[in-house]
């Protein structure tokens, strides 16, 4: 019986040995992105911002010229909407001084598609400016798809997560 018990409890530990190790790995390589091209990382990254800015101040026309017109856009709350129009009033009604965007800093990572563009993935936050000061941004995961149209990035499809 005792050396059931000793096996018992070095199985055990084995067994926890093993699962922190494994852990461990996964997030030691889930924490060392490193883009695949550095230029185009840059150029999304820097597509990402021109278009939150605009985003953040109600720039709809910068916004408008961004968004591609057979944009696609999933929110796991409001659904799907593929009208480039409809997006565009709707962050005019709803968005503009009443929402603010803020990137977690360090989020990004960027993915290209060959013959195509690339996928951006990241993690974002929003501040309802209509509430009181104070309140925590929750953040969630966005994917945002970019078309590289003759030289200029266009958003073609964005999942919105909360």
């Amino acid at each position: 019986m005792k050396i059931l018990h000793k096996l018992f409890f070095v199985i055990v530990a084995v067994l926890i040995t093993a699962c922190n190790s494994s852990k461990k790995i996964q997030s030691e390589t889930a924490n060392k992105y490193s883009p695949v091209s550095k230029e185009i990382y840059d150029e999304i990254v820097s597509m990402d911002s021109i278009f939150f800015e605009a985003y953040n101040t109600c720039k709809l026309d910068v916004m408008a010229s961004i968004l591609s017109d057979n944009i696609e856009f999933y929110h796991d709350q409001g659904g799907l909407s593929t009208s480039k129009k409809d997006i565009l009033e709707a962050l005019k009604n709803n968005i503009c001084g009443k929402v603010t965007r803020e990137l977690q800093i360090g989020s990004i990572e960027v993915y290209p598609i060959p013959g195509y563009g690339a996928v951006e993935m990241g993690i974002h936050g929003f501040h309802n400016n209509q509430e009181k000061t104070g309140n925590p941004t929750r953040f969630a995961k966005f994917v945002q798809l970019w078309h590289n149209e003759n030289g200029q990035w266009r958003m073609t499809r964005v999942i919105s997560l909360h």
